[in-house]
């Protein structure tokens, strides 16, 4: 069976895409392959990975990549997780269908964290929204393109 390949593209592949990546593993891997990658590298966050940890996903053998790393690949699907990567991103060779959806970016919600637990809290919540982004991503890759 051909799995569908699945891009997710951000910014600096470090929070956002990687935990997509992650839970698109997590939850669909017999249905897809899943990649990340930024339009620049900013290198895998920790709290990131911290945070993807608790709820069972290991992301920690992740790196920070730039789109260039992945051109051998023909992708289905490109998914933009940020406004600045939607508007960055570059035209794709072939059928790959561009879909957006925008996520919070966890280090900018925790730059005035008082603590790291606070600071933490803001990195499982943007976690958890991708996880339900994740669990209903069939349906949203079904649905009819305009």
């Amino acid at each position: 069976m051909h799995k569908q390949k699945i891009l997710f593209l951000c910014t600096g592949n470090s929070c956002r895409s990687q935990m997509a990546e992650g839970w698109g593993r997590h939850l669909h891997a017999d249905r897809y392959e899943f990649f990340s990658a930024g339009i620049e590298t900013h290198g895998l966050n920790p709290l990131a990975v911290r945070v993807m940890s608790e709820a069972g996903v290991d992301i920690s053998g992740h790196h920070s990549k730039l789109l260039s790393e992945l051109d051998h690949i023909t992708f289905d699907y490109v998914i933009t997780v940020c406004d600045h990567a939607n508007e960055q991103c570059p035209l794709f060779a072939g059928k790959a269908i561009k879909l957006h959806r925008e996520f919070p970016d966890p280090p900018r919600l925790a730059n005035n964290a008082t603590s790291e637990e606070e600071a933490l809290s803001h990195y499982r919540a943007v976690r958890d929204l991708i996880q339900e982004y994740l669990i209903t991503l069939p349906v949203a890759l079904a649905a009819p393109r305009k």
